[in-house]
């Protein structure tokens, strides 16, 4: 029998798996690598995050993924070589790691990598008659597995697709097997790129659960930063829209768009919001005198009264506990801007369920591989959240 295939059925059958989550989002800062162990599967799991680092990317590479991402047309060729070359990249970065921690690469069960989005494109955006719900993220896990010598979970995205999803958001799964419990009504809110949030029912009836994308969480606000502050890739400390006051006109032009109307759940991305996105915006709220400054502080309070809208609209705002996690959580202005307009949701962040907040959507990656190779599927009693099983299995020899 083929070797790693025997090893990959005694790790599904072992009581605690060691998994190395990868996660690489839409704001292109960095790869978190989270090294987690894993007790049980289902709504038994136990995830305890062992080792954790973020590495920033440097701005050549965060250069190279821009040419190819969230655009229609691009040089496929640069597509074929950066399948290859984020895969083999992060490969050295988990080596890198692994080396730091003092941790051989025998002792890690797998790898479970969310890969690079490139393009995100639900029917509900592209609008293309007859054709399906679509998502690429690319950073082949055939090179992470050989290039580590561990065997590779990855392209967890296409399965929820083919099975009737919009490959986005995911973080559903996750947050219901980790953070639910009884007499507890949970949002498990993410500011990264594109805001989400996994709404988490008390009374554990599962087919309440929905997770849904907001909107714009710091992929407006880093994009303008990049294009008006040369040097800089996000707004630090909110240092630049603190100077500015925000334009309600603008504001409110930002948030006419059929897509904060559509029910949830519902998923979205850069290739929606972007600079053009804004530059219409001002143009139509007449608002394109404005600062940079006073643009920031619009992008901020942008940013946050969509997902107040969100939360409001579902409805589940009351009895609840607003647990944060992603880049945005470090945003002071943002978090004064959601306190404001989310007045009666107490706001914290992840920490205080046991996971690092940082650290949370890597995880929740290799909770997905976790499950993929321990668990039967969960049925979520809804056509809303497929019940599947996601990864594609890469063997490093």
């Amino acid at each position: 029998m083929n070797q790693s295939l025997l090893r990959l059925s005694q790790i599904a059958q072992k009581e605690s798996r060691i998994i190395i989550g990868l996660m690489s989002g839409t704001s292109l800062d960095g790869l978190d690598v989270a090294l987690c162990r894993f007790t049980g599967y289902g709504t038994a799991t136990q995830a305890h995050v062992e080792r954790f680092s973020s590495i920033p990317y440097e701005a050549a590479f965060r250069e190279r993924v821009k040419a190819i991402f969230s655009k229609r047309q691009v040089d496929l060729e640069q597509v074929c070589l950066m399948n290859a070359f984020i895969g083999s990249y992060h490969a050295e970065l988990i080596n890198a790691c692994l080396a730091d921690w003092g941790v051989k690469a025998e002792e890690v069960d797998v790898i479970a990598s969310h890969g690079q989005t490139i393009y995100h494109a639900p029917a509900s955006l592209h609008g293309i008659s007859g054709m399906p719900n679509a998502t690429l993220q690319i950073g082949d896990g055939d090179h992470i597995a050989v290039k580590t010598g561990i065997i590779t979970l990855s392209d967890f995205r296409q399965k929820h697709v083919a099975a009737g999803g919009e490959g986005a958001p995911l973080a559903v799964y996750g947050d219901y097997l980790l953070f639910s419990e009884k007499g507890k009504n949970r949002i498990l809110l993410n500011i990264g790129g594109i805001s989400n949030f996994t709404f988490l029912p008390g009374d554990l009836d599962t087919s309440r659960i929905f997770s849904t994308d907001l909107g714009p969480g710091n992929t407006l606000m880093d994009a303008y930063v990049q294009a008006h502050f040369p040097g800089q890739t996000y707004d630090a400390d909110a240092a630049i829209a603190t100077r500015g006051r925000y334009s309600a006109p603008l504001v409110e032009e930002l948030l006419n768009h059929p897509f904060f109307g559509h029910s949830i759940p519902k998923t979205t991305g850069p290739e929606l919001f972007n600079l053009a996105y804004l530059e219409q915006a001002q143009r139509k709220s007449d608002t394109t005198g404005l600062s940079p400054e006073d643009v920031m502080a619009s992008l901020n309070r942008f940013t946050a009264e969509g997902i107040a809208k969100a939360v409001k609209d579902a409805g589940v705002e009351h009895d609840a506990e607003i647990f944060l996690s992603g880049g945005g959580m470090h945003n002071p202005l943002l978090l004064e801007n959601l306190r404001d307009l989310l007045t009666a949701v107490p706001l914290r962040d992840t920490q205080a369920l046991g996971i690092l907040p940082d650290a949370k959507e890597a995880v929740l990656f290799a909770t997905l591989a976790n499950e993929c190779l321990a668990a039967e599927r969960i049925d979520f009693g809804s056509a809303r959240i497929p019940s599947i099983r996601m990864g594609k299995i890469s063997l490093p020899d």
